[in-house]
């Protein structure tokens, strides 16, 4: 967080006292129109064009829209289309600026200015500015006193989240769309790191230029090619400081506001049952997935390296049991993976153990990561659940431990403690002394489990007590995205159960800090071009990269969200989980090394090899495009193909089909022998995929698919095997064969 600092401590630049000059001395009209109850004043300055958004008496904005070092600049307005509130060329001496604004005033008050570059020359930019300056009386940036709340981490979404308090101008989401930009960053060479944020009062986008050294940029936008240099999305609240619930709401509404604005990058149908079977088949024939000790077979975390672990086991074993329920076939290899589950209980702690007894030297037997304690517990829980006996009694055994564990560290986890004494070997994640700050989130979740297999109240009152103790943390409450997604989970089954408010609303919390920690903007720099990130979620609060087990978890995770939900919801938050999952089974495709050229994978890798011929996916992807799978390929991440397969496609009892959809069902109704309805519920003005999957030897019937309404919804594909349809996200739709 950065907060405005008295005046005589504030120090600033030499671009806000200009800022401060001009707007004291006046500008040059260009136009004016509103936004609500605020009044948007369109300027020329000495060397910029400026959008002065004013409350009346309640201090202001000032964004800059293009910056045209020399001065000298022209303006001639030109013929607007329909959705947009102006059109202007500004011609100066590095060339020809055209910015197009657009307003929205049905919701939450909106300004997105679109700003493209038309170089005179081959174009070097070894500095440009940051575009947004709060103001206080009297257009003064430095009497403006607020905060910023959040703002981009790494190669996440060019995001920073603000609030003006004196005067109360509100609360401002700043979104740049840096998928506009990827033209810019090819160019020049740069990429877009950290650009959106900045310090008190001088804050918004920084593009990206080459680091200042004696060796100046060389890599220049290109003559009379036109680059978009900016596509600013502002969102305006009324409301200024609030505590973190309120504060969370607000931003996953203003969020969900800028992404409306958003053109929808487009999806590919993804054949997970094909994948499903290939990496089944993988997982049991290729000598480099398991190995065998104390008779029993384990999953190597990855490929021919690392010693077993219970997380891996666990994550393969649940994954595995969703996938049989789904086929209605058992999977021998998930007896197996359990049958060596008793090697890593600790009759003497009474807890599941990290390691096996005869894990190597190299390694601490003794060590393990917080979350490492409760994640195998939740996997535990889910298959105790669903009646299994000895998962049950392992679960049942290992609670007291879990329990004990939390209340030492008074639910503020390390990152790392020594399971024989709660020793701490690593305490926090970096200097700012956090550590895994989400683990309470899954405790949360384990205890509601065992609430919900004993009924003993003292599993609720832990579940409640590990929320509370997260209070304050606002948008640090991250550390782990998946464990993120099941704090959020927790949240909301903790209301459906308590039927207190206080609970949806801090799921609203955990819920910022996961969207806050993604990538919503689709990359094309270097390597990256060749896969999709849209809406991937970096897997730790800094990690460089997107990770599959966190983007398949995730998606589990919020599976069970929406489960819990209801009408009481907020639409945004439901949007926004939709999207998510839509984007990560498409997007997920790209982690398997056989759908990626031979060329942008990783040659020097952390853990084990690349194999292309297995169908287990990479760990790592990156939005800059560097090589992919640096980290390993990832056999623990092998789930992911039968929990996309298996959440995704649904059987139709008789049918010579399945049906394939991007969104998870919340209706599904069998209206006769050959029709059914289907209802989903994504967001409104949201698409979702809609497929008729042939089954192996079945002939292809003749389908019909309507809206609600009754509205015919043609294909938008066809062939022998498969029907795709676009249908819309939110509704239901009527399929007869």
């Amino acid at each position: 967080m950065v907060r405005r600092q008295s005046d005589t401590e504030l120090a600033v630049s030499g671009a806000v006292l200009a800022l401060r000059e001009e707007l004291a001395a006046g500008m040059r009209l260009i136009a004016l129109f509103d936004i609500g109850i605020r009044r948007v004043t369109i300027a020329l300055g000495s060397d910029a064009v400026w959008a002065i958004i004013r409350r009346p008496d309640l201090g202001g904005l000032a964004v800059r829209l293009a910056h045209c070092p020399g001065g000298g600049a022209k303006i001639r307005k030109r013929r607007k289309r329909s959705d947009e509130q102006l059109r202007i060329e500004v011609s100066s001496a590095i060339g020809l600026h055209e910015i197009v604004l657009r307003i929205d005033t049905l919701g939450l008050g909106l300004l997105r200015a679109t700003v493209t570059l038309t170089p005179n020359a081959p174009l070097l930019v070894p500095f440009h500015p940051r575009d947004v300056y709060p103001l206080g009386l009297n257009d003064d940036p430095l009497t403006a006193h607020g905060q910023v709340e959040a703002a981009q981490r790494g190669l996440n979404s060019g995001i920073t989240f603000f609030h003006i308090d004196e005067p109360a101008f509100g609360s401002v989401l700043y979104f740049q769309n840096l998928t506009a930009l990827n033209t810019y960053f090819t160019a020049t060479k740069t990429k877009p790191d950290a650009a959106v944020g900045g310090e008190w009062p001088e804050l918004g986008y920084l593009p990206p230029t080459p680091p200042q050294s004696g060796t100046p940029p060389t890599d220049p936008i290109p003559a009379d090619a036109t680059v978009t240099m900016s596509d600013a999305i502002l969102v305006f609240h009324d409301d200024t400081a609030c505590d973190e619930q309120d504060m969370a709401r607000r931003f996953l509404q203003m969020l969900g506001t800028a992404y409306r604005q958003l053109e929808p990058p487009p999806t590919d149908y993804r054949d997970w049952v094909w994948r499903a079977e290939k990496t089944l088949d993988d997982l049991q024939n290729a000598p480099e997935a398991t190995i065998r000790h104390y008779g029993h077979t384990y999953i190597h975390p990855y490929t021919d390296a690392e010693y077993p672990d219970v997380m891996v086991q666990m994550s393969l074993i649940a994954a595995l049991r969703d996938y049989a329920a789904w086929t209605r076939q058992p999977v021998a290899l998930e007896d197996e993976l359990k049958g060596g589950l008793v090697k890593f209980h600790d009759t003497n702690l009474k807890t599941m153990r990290r390691y096996l007894p005869n894990v190597g030297k190299d390694k601490d037997k003794l060590a393990v990561d917080s979350w490492y304690l409760y994640h195998p517990l939740l996997n535990l829980g889910r298959l105790a659940i669903d009646g299994d006996a000895r998962a049950k009694r392992f679960f049942l055994d290992s609670l007291d431990y879990a329990i004990e564990a939390a209340h030492h560290f008074k639910y503020a986890w390390p990152i790392q403690f020594k399971v024989d004494s709660f020793d701490v070997i690593v305490e926090a994640r970096n200097d700012d002394g956090l550590g895994q700050t989400d683990v309470g989130g899954i405790y949360a979740y384990v205890m509601l489990q065992a609430y919900e297999l004993t009924d003993d109240p003292s599993f609720l009152d832990e579940a409640r007590a590990a929320i509370d103790a997260a209070r304050g943390m606002r948008f640090e409450l991250n550390y782990q995205a998946n464990l993120t997604a099941w704090g959020a989970s927790a949240c909301l089954r903790l209301w459906r159960i308590t039927n207190r408010e206080y609970y949806m609303r801090q799921s609203y919390v955990y819920l910022a800090s996961f969207f806050h920690n993604c990538e919503i903007w689709e990359s094309e720099i270097a390597n990256a071009r060749h896969y999709r990130n849209f809406l991937g979620a970096t897997c730790l609060h800094d990690a460089p990269y997107m990770a599959i087990y966190e983007c398949f978890d995730s998606f589990s995770a919020f599976e069970g969200y929406l489960k819990d939900s209801g009408p009481d919801l907020d639409p945004a938050a439901r949007l926004l989980i939709s999207e998510y999952c839509k984007y990560a089974l498409d997007r997920a495709w790209f982690y398997y090394p056989d759908a990626l050229p031979a060329e942008v994978l990783a040659t020097e890798i952390r853990n084990g090899h690349i194999d292309r011929t297995l169908s287990f996916p990479l760990e790592d992807l990156y939005a800059d495009g560097q090589p992919a799978g640096q980290v390993g390929q990832e056999i623990y991440g092998a789930g992911a193909a039968f929990v996309f397969a298996s959440r995704s496609f649904h059987a139709v009892e008789g049918a010579p089909f399945r049906i394939f959809c991007d969104h998870f069902p919340v209706t599904s109704e069998r209206t006769s022998e050959r029709s059914l309805s289907f209802g989903i519920d994504g967001g409104t003005a949201r698409s979702s995929s809609f497929s008729i999957v042939r089954l192996p030897g079945k002939r292809f019937a003749r389908v019909t698919l309507r809206t609600a309404g009754g509205e015919t919804i043609r294909p938008r594909h066809r062939s022998a095997d498969r029907i795709d349809f676009v249908i819309p996200a939110s509704g239901q739709v009527m399929l007869a064969w």
